[in-house]
């Protein structure tokens, strides 16, 4: 695939310097309107500054960026270690340099995304929504579709082009919003000495107001004509990856008769979710979308895939629901020929409840303790809770709040005399139950155990101590 990265960063390039143009020659329409005769190289100087403080905050903090927009906290794998699993063997299967950092999305909705300028500090973001209603190959799928972006260089196009287009965006409606408020271009045309110079500068204005109209919607044409086939490439990628086109599609399937809202989501990063998360409040996704190829069609040529799981089987299927001769993988990847047989479903149960749990999940990402009472309720305690002790409000038992316990001083000298003295003694948790469970660290801070939590220690993000997990559920 190495053919379609290097004319992914081509492409990248041009849009970028397309888009550039684009915010510079508005600079000069609307500085040409505001100061003229002059104004119009002064109007370039300053969207030209724009342009280079906007490329070096995409390059530097573009992914924060777009992470923080949508709330996206990032998370340990004890909050949901299957995640963690799908990503660490994806990252395998892509060869990617180093695992991308995992992010949940607090929201009911089902969607994804990824972020990054490279494969070494790249981010996958998912809903807790996505993770408490997909099955293993369907969250499989889903982070597959995520690393294609990411080893594809999907991902560097789509932060500097949203940063972009976010910024052409703005200054368009600033300035169409400045006119309005200041009574047109009228009182501006005004000002101009002569008849010869209200002309020019009635048609200044008329050019200025037109491509603060026509400028976004340049902008966004040029970002989305490409960002529909990106969206097909990470299928393919996925496909290969997974060997289980039918993970894909019945994710694809879900998502698209999901009708929850990801509120946060701006026009700007709109397209680097798997689906198009902009639609009718409390509606289905609708196929006639600008950002992204229509999903019914996506899910049909993933379905339609047979014989294997490789790149020319994609082809293959895409050409016959499509019924055209569009090549949409690049010759590197058709020539490789391998075989690559699909693989059968993994055989998991599915959860009891397991819709219940999203809002389970939501709460630990955002640090909340997990408590459960002697009369069988589950006590969700706010982080911001700092006494020892909570009543449960259904039955009145006085509850201690867990924290971890000092291991046996005996395991400790163990250890120095082994020569690795610890920095921190080290803790027990005794685990009673299936469940979500919470405890205190010595440092304070509350861990996580969810209901697939399967290790036998959990090292806390805040101190670095580790602390042994014993399951006392079956003693």
């Amino acid at each position: 695939m190495w053919e379609l990265i290097a004319q992914n960063r081509r492409r990248s390039w041009w849009l970028f310097l397309a888009m550039g143009a684009l915010l510079i020659g508005l600079g000069y329409a609307i500085g040409a309107t505001y100061a003229p005769p002059n104004g119009g190289v002064g109007g370039m100087i300053v969207a030209g500054i724009v342009w280079l403080v906007l490329s070096l905050i995409s390059y530097s903090s573009g992914a924060s960026i777009m992470l923080n927009s949508v709330g996206a906290k990032e998370v340990t794998p004890d909050i949901h270690p299957q995640l963690f699993n799908v990503v660490e063997e994806m990252k395998i299967a892509a060869a990617l340099p180093k695992m991308p950092k995992v992010y949940v999305i607090d929201s009911p909705a089902l969607n994804a995304f990824a972020t990054g300028m490279k494969p070494e500090n790249s981010a996958i973001a998912v809903t807790a929504g996505l993770l408490s209603r997909m099955n293993r190959d369907e969250l499989q799928g889903v982070v597959a579709h995520e690393t294609g972006h990411i080893t594809n260089r999907d991902v560097q196009f789509v932060t500097f082009a949203g940063v972009m287009l976010g910024a052409i965006v703005i200054i368009s409606e600033i300035f169409l919003r400045g006119l309005w408020y200041s009574g047109g271009s009228g009182r501006r045309l005004g000002s101009s000495r002569g008849k010869s110079g209200g002309q020019g500068g009635a048609i200044i204005a008329v050019a200025a107001v037109v491509l603060a109209i026509l400028a976004p919607i340049m902008a966004r044409l040029l970002y989305f004509a490409i960002s529909r086939r990106r969206e097909y490439l990470a299928d393919a990628t996925a496909v290969r990856l997974t060997r289980y086109p039918e993970g894909l599609a019945s994710a694809l399937e879900k998502i698209a008769n999901s009708t929850e809202d990801l509120p946060k989501v701006n026009k700007a990063i709109a397209p680097m979710f798997i689906a198009n998360p902009l639609k009718r409040a409390g509606a289905k996704l609708s196929d006639l979308t600008s950002t992204h190829p229509p999903i019914s069609q996506r899910i049909r040529i993933l379905r339609s895939i047979a014989g294997g799981s490789g790149y020319l089987e994609y082809q293959s299927a895409f050409n016959a629901v499509r019924g055209k001769g569009e090549r949409i993988l690049p010759n590197s990847a058709l020539d490789q020929n391998e075989a690559v047989p699909i693989r059968p479903p993994a055989a998991e149960p599915k959860p009891s409840g397991q819709r219940r749990d999203v809002n389970d999940i939501v709460r630990a990402v955002n640090g909340f303790l997990f408590l459960n009472c002697a009369c069988g309720l589950k006590m969700k305690v706010p982080p911001e809770y700092q006494k020892p002790t909570v009543t449960c409000p259904r039955c009145g038992t006085v509850n201690q709040i867990p924290t971890a316990e000092l291991a046996a001083v005996a395991a400790v000298l163990e250890t120095q005399r082994a020569g690795a003295a610890p920095e921190q003694p080290g803790q027990v948790y005794r685990r009673r139950g299936s469940g979500w469970e919470s405890f205190r660290c010595g440092c304070g801070r509350t861990l996580q155990l969810s209901p697939a939590f399967a290790g036998d220690q959990i090292t806390c993000s805040n101190c670095g101590r580790v602390t042994a997990i014993e399951d006392t559920k079956d003693a």
